[in-house]
């Protein structure tokens, strides 16, 4: 237990230390007009307040990814406690503030188009594909998994018609104002998301269960040359950490927050919170089964469902009721993300093909084809789907860690903080292509990670090139 406490009062005392550093990284400036004051439109540009900017981008953010991502990187053993720690403070947190910072600077636009702004027009259509493909499979898959864990406590609703009442939601959620269901229902869902990480903390702490100590580097995967720790874990454990899907989420409350002192809060603030939930569940996983190796022995009885742990560890830890109580913590978290999902690709969308998006019919004939299209997903295998969506995250993450690395030297500021993130994520996913069996599988391991390197060592030196091209442009 020693390190599961370690690692959280980091979490926890980084909002403090490290969000304030980053704070003055950025330059935050309290005098600065934000984009809900000069933007403002009655439907995505409103602002609100800072504790409910703060509950929504939490919710927005979290997903089934520090859920079902943590249980399946308990698989790997106390090593994840590592990541989700490090992940979230130096990458995923800092990621999150700065990427948002940047959003609210550049009118609250979507990340494609703010990205665009820093590395041109090829960048920016690049990106917008990719967020838009990366949207549409987040939607997919947050279809299905709270479908899943619905069927489960309400069996009497088939997965399929609990599919369709979602689906429906999330048609009416990314069309309304964003004052008028998602500002109003979302703290709530919130607060049964910290309530649920709550309960599970409580019984971690006080109930007699043994969380397992960082003793070892092994990997207690059954199969660890198929899975890795590097690049593997990384990509597994991603909202808990590090995720790109975030930078996507940040333009909704960058056109709602009302001054950039907030922004610390609502997008350092809500990363950290994330991996305190994550790191509860990797802990819980752990404990609730007797170890990773009983993680994985109870997973691989019952197909590897992620959504079956869950189920499980809620049940058995807090009593039906309790379970019940946080398993709707849990679907909330899809739910809300899937649906914010739909409404970044909306905006998103009408941002690429310049729809002013007041009118109703206008935002209909945007919302309409991404919906189908996240229904078709929710029809495909959702470990398939889910690898797939995993990697592209965190690819995006990588992606958006340089964008902040070039505006950082644009503004003269400490470009490490980021860049030593963005040259490590690259090779995450630059090796993981080699590595995984869903790309090429390559079984000289010595070779894939060599090719990995190779790929990252091209794309730092591209980089290099590129701000020193800036630097002499800006001269």
């Amino acid at each position: 237990m020693i390190t599961f406490c370690v690692c959280l009062v980091l979490l926890v005392a980084a909002y403090f230390t490290y969000g304030r550093f980053l704070e003055r990284v950025a330059g935050i400036d309290p005098e600065a007009a934000t984009p809900c004051e000069r933007l403002y439109d009655g439907v995505d540009y409103v602002p609100l307040p800072r504790w409910r900017t703060f509950l929504i981008q939490l919710l927005n953010i979290a997903g089934t990814g520090p859920i079902f991502g943590a249980v399946l990187g308990a698989c790997f053993g106390p090593v994840a406690f590592v990541w989700i720690t490090l992940g979230g403070i130096f990458m995923g947190a800092m990621h999150d503030f700065l990427s948002g910072v940047m959003v609210v600077r550049n009118d609250g636009l979507s990340i494609p188009e703010v990205a665009g702004r820093y590395f041109g027009s090829g960048m920016r259509r690049f990106l917008r594909l990719f967020s838009v493909l990366l949207m549409v499979l987040v939607g997919g898959v947050f279809l299905l998994s709270p479908a899943q864990l619905l069927g489960s406590i309400l069996p009497a609703v088939s997965v399929s018609g609990w599919v369709r009442v979602i689906l429906v939601y999330y048609f009416v959620a990314a069309l309304l104002p964003i004052d008028k269901l998602i500002g109003r229902v979302y703290p709530l869902f919130g607060i049964a998301l910290v309530t649920m990480a709550a309960g599970l903390l409580g019984a971690l702490l006080f109930g007699g269960y043994e969380i397992p100590e960082l003793t070892t580097l092994r990997n207690f995967q059954s199969d660890p040359h198929a899975l890795p720790i590097v690049p593997a874990l990384f990509i597994t454990i991603a909202c808990g950490a590090i995720s790109g899907f975030h930078a996507t989420q940040s333009p909704l409350m960058a056109r709602c927050v009302g001054n950039e002192r907030e922004c610390r809060q609502v997008f350092y603030g809500a990363m950290i919170s994330e991996s305190v939930v994550a790191l509860v569940w990797a802990a819980a996983a752990m404990a609730f089964f007797g170890g990773a190796e009983g993680l994985n022995s109870a997973l691989a009885a019952h197909g590897g469902s992620a959504a079956w742990a869950v189920d499980s560890i809620s049940k058995g830890m807090l009593g039906v009721v309790g379970g019940i109580l946080a398993l709707l913590g849990v679907v909330a978290a899809p739910i809300t993300s899937g649906d914010t999902a739909f409404r970044s690709a909306r905006l998103i969308v009408a941002d690429i093909l310049g729809i002013e998006q007041r009118s109703i019919a206008r935002r209909l004939a945007v919302c309409v084809p991404l919906l189908a299209a996240g229904w078709f997903i929710a029809q495909v295998d959702f470990d398939v789907v889910w690898r797939y969506f995993a990697w592209m995250n965190q690819t995006l993450a990588a992606v958006v860690l340089w964008s902040i690395v070039v505006y950082l030297a644009r503004r003269g500021a400490a470009v490490v903080v980021a860049a030593v993130p963005a040259v490590i994520m690259t090779y995450v996913c630059s090796s993981f292509v080699f590595v995984s069996g869903q790309f090429f599988g390559m079984e000289n391991r010595t070779a894939a990670y060599w090719l990995g390197g190779a790929v990252t060592a091209v794309i730092v030196a591209m980089m290099i090139f590129k701000l020193k091209k800036d630097a002499k442009t800006d001269a």
